[in-house]
């Protein structure tokens, strides 16, 4: 079994940034690919930021031309680069695409922003609220006739960034095993948002009937009484997804209901009281156990704290403790070519001259060997 992950062998220079680019960094790390971070001068140590393990760090001042001629080296070692700055920064430090991909015609090169590298908000400041706002998503988010509720900075920075950025890398690689060409890729929040709504989308021009798509009609939203939370007498909250009709059915019999609630969209807030009083009456963890092994589709509704004891997750090792953090296992699982975390967080500087040393040493030796 291999146990460096199925990118083993794969070269990333990560050029610093905040949120989608470092977690998709983390991810690739993860599944064995060697990870070179570009740090700048003065950059602080961060010993529990899990975003940074199992990478190596090179400081350098892109402001000088020492400092960019070794990210140029770097580059031309690597199979992927990603920045994460807005439009335009990397071709004013003389880094850009243009630049950088007739020295390394077989470099992915990645660039991760808020709203892509064109349109008329590209050059504008942003974050995870705004893009997820404009993409049409942080609008479905929340009780009606509420301010819509952010998702912390998942779906923009790390749904529509990072996680599409790592699909563009993975893919761009792929093809480039047949073409021996490198490219650009525009991953822009705004736009893997927007591919994420695809079927709520769907589900707004006709592809499901029965309830509407706004807030306070959809089914998925938490207005509807069999998808949505419910607190319980000690103040915790439990989990609710009992959509289909024979999950539904048999969530009502765990509850001791004398009958099957109706789901239709006119009874919501009639069913939705009769739980909200329901759920009142025992703490989260008794009625857990009622539904425990069934398939009623109720959970609890985890703090941070509780997530290193609960069973399912302690069983599947979702979570571990290393390098003194409590922190998530590499995802997803291979059977052959397990990924795994490959260190703790990088240490600004530390590494990542003799990584890049050990890059050239390896090229060097391929190209000798063909010659």
């Amino acid at each position: 079994m291999n146990t460096q992950g199925p990118l083993a062998g794969i070269r990333v220079v990560e050029f610093a940034a905040l949120g989608p680019v470092p977690f998709c960094g983390m991810l690739l790390a993860d599944l064995g690919a060697e990870v070179l971070r570009i740090d700048r001068p003065g950059t602080p140590e961060r010993p529990s930021d899990i975003l940074a393990r199992g990478k190596s760090s090179m400081i350098l001042d892109l402001k000088t031309q020492a400092g960019r001629e070794q990210a140029l080296e770097a580059a031309a070692h690597a199979d992927v680069l990603m920045e994460g700055l807005r439009p335009g920064a990397m071709e004013r430090l003389g880094l850009g695409p243009d630049t950088v991909l007739v020295k390394a015609p077989h470099l992915v090169y990645t660039r991760v922003t808020g709203w892509g590298q064109g349109g008329p908000l590209a050059h504008t400041a942003g974050h995870d609220i705004n893009y997820i706002a404009v993409a049409g998503a942080l609008g479905a988010f929340g009780p009606d006739g509420a301010p819509p509720v952010a998702p912390i900075n998942l779906v923009g920075d790390f749904g529509g960034g990072a996680l599409y950025a790592a699909f563009g890398i993975l893919s761009a690689l792929l093809e480039r095993q047949r073409s021996g060409m490198g490219q650009v890729i525009d991953v822009a929040m705004v736009d893997g948002t927007a591919s994420m709504l695809a079927m709520l989308l769907s589900h707004h021009q006709g592809a499901r009937t029965g309830t509407g798509t706004r807030r306070g009609q959809y089914f998925l939203d938490g207005s509807a009484p069999y998808y949505r939370s419910y607190v319980c007498a000690d103040g915790r909250w439990i989990a609710l997804g009992a959509i289909e009709p024979q999950f539904w059915s048999t969530f009502a019999g765990k509850l001791g209901l004398e009958s099957v609630p109706s789901q239709a969209p006119e009874d919501w807030q009639q069913v939705t009281g009769l739980l909200v009083e329901t759920f009142r009456t025992r703490t989260r963890d008794e009625w857990i156990a009622i539904f425990d092994g069934s398939d009623a589709c109720v959970s609890p509704v985890l703090d941070v704290d509780e997530l290193a004891g609960f069973d399912h997750l302690k069983a599947r090792e979702t979570y571990v403790t290393r390098d003194k953090l409590f922190q998530p296992s590499a995802a997803p699982r291979f059977s052959r070519t397990p990924g795994a975390i490959h260190g703790g967080p990088a240490h600004p500087g530390a590494g990542g001259r003799q990584l890049l040393d050990n890059w050239i040493a390896r090229l060097n030796s391929v190209a000798s060997s063909k010659t």
